[in-house]
């Protein structure tokens, strides 16, 4: 019963607020909605801990197979008989960690953060109805299971991005989430098509032990012959890119900074973004019978961590920041699992979790001590208002710059997670295992320098709001940093007084923080064994839910030191970077900028894609459309067919009846001329037939 508990109480919690929410009142639809996912939190954690206690007495009672909790027969058509099944094994009790308790502490902020919205029930029912669609994808069983949890996760994060929906820039970003994902979603449909196709069957057990015979197969397609299992691997990773936001398809993650606080802390640190990540930690043995898409999804991780970082680099938005960050951490991720490490992919997304979703909260803590305010510009001095926020912000960054001594248990979450990655893509060698290292450890740096950059420009220095002196670190004409709207989705213009009213958020909104903080800070420390150790602990451990290269983690452990010292370092030089810019030289930046126009518009604008993708797909596709609209329909269609053929008949029709006068001697004519019409007809074709 803790399964079914687990996936539907937040679906029973969605259900109650959303319909009945107007009927029982906003504080009691927070209430119930926050304790039913508290209890799933609860359960979740519970169904992990036979896992992580005793791995192997979890391996040897189900022999390496998931436990399976059968909901109702789903499909039955022929010979297809689908079943709503509910799959437990160790990669799902992960992800029901992360995603319970990052969603209960989300709802449990949310009660302080959206205090004064007057739409709070139709939030949190919202925010239940994401947790549900996430919890179906992760304890699918087949493929059409797994696609219905990810189209329900997109329609969810929809519906948050764009909650404040009065709002034109909120609207545009929830549309522009939706249709980015659709282009990866496209690529996932397909994929499990061709999955279908090739290995003949839709559950994951049947489908993976059919690899092995279909491993040498191909798919003829025009005139060519494809790896069948590369094509179906690489049309799914096309749906994990468009969820995981990743190079290409990543450019609706900052906009979608739109939504509540809340809602980016959800989407960006546990849930949605994640989805590709375990879906193809789950398709792992599919994954591996391709070296090729292996090698692709190495290289898209590698450049999306990169380019993330770098474009981190100038911005000012404080969510902005924090969102390409998740951007370039997902990088991360996908370097591992295309390396054919999973387990470090895996424990990255579980590390990650807790501290990205302290950073988020943590910036809406500062959001809302600045009265909305997000531009880190207009903010400084911060440290003495509000000193726990500060500090638990200070254990975030620790956590995602990856602070700790490499060859010790000395070190936080990020810095076991992220430094195994980096030993992961060294230890893979070839061309793309080098460069997949040093893009990584690259990027390592600039995030070490952003995140840094970050804590200064908010915390410390003086403050820089209008009544003590405006005073940005770079060009002030950043379009890129706004404030975010008031519950009632409003802008305040309140730069005079933000930094003097700042104050400490409630407890309400701190005491998810210090949960999050601990995770932040032992995540790493306890669970690396499980994740990162031994080759036989991590068997042992994921008990068959994917795949466990020990050859490839023996090298990992054994790179040289230099290696494992080479994220430490990278960390120190961007820290030392970020204070030299924005504590000891405060101009520097402005200095930089100016030397350096045309690279900080680059980054500045997100090296471009959004007006590339604008001239090459949304300006086309409006045109076709109104092309289509007042060409297509409102002449050919409205005008000249349906519209113009009415015309006709109504004129022919208006001469007609100007026949029908009323005198009865226009009648009389009018039928001796039809008689001798018929006389005259009759006597013709009588002659012509004789």
């Amino acid at each position: 019963m803790l399964i079914q508990a687990i996936v539907f109480l937040p679906l029973i919690g969605a259900l109650i607020a959303g319909l009945l929410g107007r009927v029982i009142g906003h504080r009691t639809s927070e209430y119930i909605t926050t304790g039913l996912l508290i209890i799933a939190a609860v359960c979740s954690w519970i169904v992990f801990a036979g896992y992580w206690f005793a791995p192997e007495a979890a391996e040897a009672a189900g022999h390496g197979e998931a436990t399976k909790v059968e909901v109702m027969r789903w499909i039955a058509s022929g010979g297809l008989d689908l079943r709503w099944v509910l799959r437990v094994d160790t990669l799902t009790a992960v992800m029901l960690v992360v995603v319970t308790t990052v969603s209960s502490l989300v709802h449990v902020y949310s009660i302080g953060y959206m205090a004064d919205d007057p739409h709070r029930a139709r939030f949190f029912a919202y925010l239940s109805l994401f947790t549900f669609a996430m919890l179906m994808l992760v304890t699918a069983d087949n493929f059409l299971q797994m696609f219905f949890g990810w189209e329900g996760v997109g329609l969810a994060s929809y519906l948050l991005i764009g909650f404040w929906y009065t709002r034109p820039s909120a609207n545009a970003a929830a549309m522009k989430a939706f249709v980015v994902n659709r282009v990866g979603d496209f690529g996932f449909a397909l994929g499990i098509f061709a999955a279908f196709l090739v290995l003949g069957q839709l559950n994951f057990d049947d489908a993976f032990h059919a690899v092995e015979a279909n491993k040498d197969a191909t798919i003829h397609f025009l005139s060519w012959d494809f790896h069948a299992m590369t094509v179906v691997c690489l049309l799914l990773f096309m749906g994990a890119m468009g969820k995981s936001a990743q190079f290409l398809l990543h450019t609706w993650l900052p906009d979608a900074m739109e939504g509540p606080t809340p809602v980016s802390a959800l989407i960006h640190a546990a849930t949605m973004v994640t989805a590709g990540v375990f879906m193809v930690a789950r398709f792992s043995p599919m994954f591996v019978a391709s070296e090729f898409a292996m090698t692709t999804v190495m290289i898209v991780g590698a450049i999306t961590a990169f380019f993330a970082a770098t474009v981190g680099l100038v911005q000012n938005d404080i969510k902005r920041v924090i969102a390409y960050s998740t951007c370039s951490q997902l990088g991360y991720m996908f370097v591992a699992l295309g390396a054919g490490m999973f387990s470090a992919g895996i424990f990255h997304l579980f590390t990650h979790a807790f501290f990205k979703a302290l950073l988020f909260l943590g910036a809406g803590s500062v959001i809302h001590a600045m009265h909305h305010e997000q531009d880190m510009r207009n903010m400084g001095g911060l440290r003495k208002k509000i000193p726990v926020t500060y500090w638990l912000m200070i254990i975030g960054t620790l956590a995602l710059t990856g602070v700790g001594i490499p060859g010790t248990p000395l070190g936080f979450a990020g810095f076991f997670s992220k430094d195994g990655i980096i030993e992961v893509a060294y230890a893979a060698g070839g061309s793309t295992g080098y460069i997949a290292f040093w893009a990584l450890v690259i990027a390592a740096m600039f995030t070490s320098f952003y995140s840094w950059r970050l804590i200064h420009l908010t915390f410390h220095g003086s403050p820089r709001d209008a009544t003590h002196g405006f005073g940005h670190d770079v060009h002030e004409d950043d379009a890129n940093a706004h404030a975010e709207p008031d519950a009632a989705g409003n802008h305040h213009d309140e730069h005079g007084s933000a930094y003097d009213h700042a104050h400490e958020s409630p407890p309400v909104m701190l005491v998810p923080l210090y949960i999050l903080a601990a995770g932040a800070v032992l995540a790493g420390v306890v669970f690396n064994d499980l994740f990162f150790g031994h080759a036989e602990h991590i068997e042992h451990f994921f008990a068959g839910s994917l795949v466990v290269p020990g050859d490839l983690l023996e090298a990992a452990h054994g790179v040289p030191l230099w290696v494992k010292w080479s994220a430490t370092v990278a960390m120190l030089i961007g820290f030392v970077a970020a204070y030299q810019m924005y504590i000891r030289d405060p101009a520097a930046p402005r200095r930089l900028a100016d030397a350096n126009p045309g690279l900080y518009r680059f980054l500045l604008n997100k090296w471009y894609f959004d007006e590339l993708y604008d001239r090459i797909f949304v300006r086309p596709a409006i045109w076709l459309g109104t092309a289509l609209w007042k060409g297509f329909d409102d002449q050919l269609v409205d005008k000249t067919l349906t519209e113009g053929l009415g015309a006709r008949v109504k004129d022919i029709t208006g001469r007609v009846v100007k026949l029908q006068s009323g005198y009865l001697y226009h009648y009389a004519f009018a039928m001796l001329i039809g008689i001798a019409a018929l006389l005259t007809w009759a006597i013709a074709a009588g002659g012509l037939l004789g």
